[in-house]
């Protein structure tokens, strides 16, 4: 993968994270793409959130840039393309899976497993 032109305003390896990552948005999409078997825009739009078409197509593009999602036409008139998180992408899920467990454990969210495919009550993962 290469790495795009990109000058951090910060050598701390978070804030660098943050730039790519930390916004509202960005990080339920990758969880929409690894849990939730969501891979077209459509699919992703009509996610619980329901991301705005702009913002999405704006987070897709930030995560292809740095190869965390790649995609792939499946229908050609129109295109449309399917979306998938890459290896590094992926590398994601750990991080995911912390701020989860943060939210469930402080703020009362909801847990879900990913080996089940769904969300359970009162268990840690």
């Amino acid at each position: 993968m290469t790495q795009i032109e990109h000058e951090f305003r910060s050598r701390c390896s978070i804030a660098r994270s943050l730039e790519i990552l930390g916004d509202k948005w960005t990080l339920l999409v990758v969880r929409d793409l690894l849990w939730h078997g969501k891979h077209t825009f459509q699919e992703l739009q009509n996610s619980e959130e329901h991301l705005p078409p702009n913002l999405l197509s704006q987070r897709l593009k930030r995560l292809m840039d740095w190869g965390l999602v790649e995609r792939e036409a499946y229908q050609d008139r129109p295109v449309r393309y399917r979306y998938m998180l890459t290896e590094r992408g992926r590398a994601l899920e750990p991080t995911l899976l912390g701020i989860m467990n943060w939210g469930h454990s402080h703020l009362g969210g909801g847990l879900f497993d990913p080996t089940l495919g769904k969300t359970v009550a009162g268990s840690s993962v």
